[in-house]
């Protein structure tokens, strides 16, 4: 059976959520993110703001260069991780083979299902419009691969000052012609200095790296010479594997300016932990394992871990272990290209509401239990706002 596999990506997600909540904003230049004088970076900008060469991961000084009237708003990542769960709910409806990438973005299996594609797509864009009031754009082929290429071409092909909206579907058997034209960059794992080396031979799209002998390609790239080979021909086996199915869930960000600031770093830690914690809850989930990931400047990445007694799903747990393994990763205050929080040894939660008959230590986890599904509650019915722990003022 050929497979049909969708790749969904809501628009400019921040930015169309900060624009419910403060109408003034539609059709301003503004952007998401940290500020210009803490070496803040842009998480996202609105489309307006695009128009003077503004981009996601530029630094916010340089964004306010370009625009000096730009609005900058810090992201409150609670408002969009209840929105976005809301947003997977949607996905669900339509199959539960969705492989959630990220806070706006993921993989469904549509298979089984007996409708196109491309029918699919537009019924899924317009039920999280509808509903939500969110803008998305959707890739849709055989392949995770292709599918998400599809998307991000899309998405370039719409010339527009509004969100693109765009859904572009690579027929079965087509994968190699759609991809031929791209540069070599659109295929996975070739970022500047793969790119830097495949032009040194020649290769600067994707046709190109068909156009190669096999053999250079392995000699010069070992293992990736041949992945891009296979990327190259369209052809990609990954089952698109649910977050009940993951080893893992993880959140990583990577700055555009090595960032030497303790505190911009301890508030993307809480950022990252805050999504772990509420996909983890989404999927009745818990975690053994926090781990911390740090790259430096060189590119030489170290990792941390701490496996807990009890499994956890708390963002404020998960967000205190992390500052810790962040400290001990860290200890000379090193510049940090990217920080990534994740959970794994992931089982099935258990909740704990009673305090009665339990030791002292236990009361506690039991108070603090009690709490945060009272906090997950209210914010479920009174939005994210509604309540605020005192560290998040």
């Amino acid at each position: 059976m050929v497979r049909k596999i969708l790749h969904f990506d809501l628009d400019a997600f921040y930015c169309a959520v900060e624009e419910q909540r403060h109408g003034e904003l539609k059709g301003a230049p503004f952007a998401v993110g940290g500020r210009p004088e803490s070496r803040g970076v842009v998480a996202s900008c609105s489309y307006a703001a695009r128009r003077f060469g503004i981009r996601s991961a530029m630094g916010m000084a340089q964004a306010v260069r370009l625009c000096p009237q730009l609005r900058i708003l810090p992201p409150d990542m609670r408002a969009y991780g209840e929105m976005s769960g809301r947003v997977m709910e949607i996905l669900h409806r339509i199959t539960p083979q969705v492989e959630q990438l990220s806070i706006d973005e993921a993989f469904l299996d549509v298979t089984e299902l007996d409708e196109y594609a491309t029918v699919l797509a537009r019924q899924l864009q317009a039920e999280v419009e509808d509903f939500l009031g969110l803008p998305s754009s959707l890739g849709a082929a055989t392949n995770k691969l292709v599918a998400k290429i599809a998307t991000d071409v899309g998405k370039a092909a719409v010339q527009t000052d509004d969100y693109p909206r765009a859904i572009q579907v690579v027929p079965p058997g087509r994968e190699a012609e759609f991809l031929a034209p791209l540069p070599v960059d659109a295929l996975w794992g070739v970022g500047p200095r793969t790119r830097a080396r495949l032009a040194g031979i020649g290769i600067r799209k994707v046709a190109d790296v068909l156009g190669a002998q096999p053999e250079e390609l392995a000699r010069q790239f070992g293992k990736l010479g041949h992945d891009l080979r296979r990327q190259a021909q369209g052809l990609d086996q990954r089952p698109v594997v649910t977050e009940r199915e993951a080893k893992s869930i993880s959140q990583e960000t990577t700055f555009a300016q090595d960032v030497d600031d303790t505190e911009t770093l301890r508030r993307a830690l809480r950022q990252q932990a805050t999504e772990v914690g509420v996909r983890l809850r989404r999927n009745s989930l818990a975690a053994r394992t926090v781990t911390v990931k740090l790259r430096w400047a060189d590119f030489s990445t170290r990792t941390r871990q701490t496996t807990v007694s009890q499994p956890l799903d708390d963002e404020e747990e998960i967000a205190r272990i992390a500052m810790d393994l962040l400290t001990a990763l860290r200890p000379g205050g090193r510049a940090v290209r990217l920080i990534g929080v994740g959970c794994s040894g992931l089982v099935a939660a258990v909740r704990q509401m009673s305090i009665f008959d339990l030791p002292a230590d236990a009361e506690a986890q039991a108070k603090e239990a009690q709490l945060n599904e009272a906090v997950q509650m209210l914010r479920k019915r009174f939005g994210a706002d509604a309540i605020k722990r005192g560290s998040e003022l």
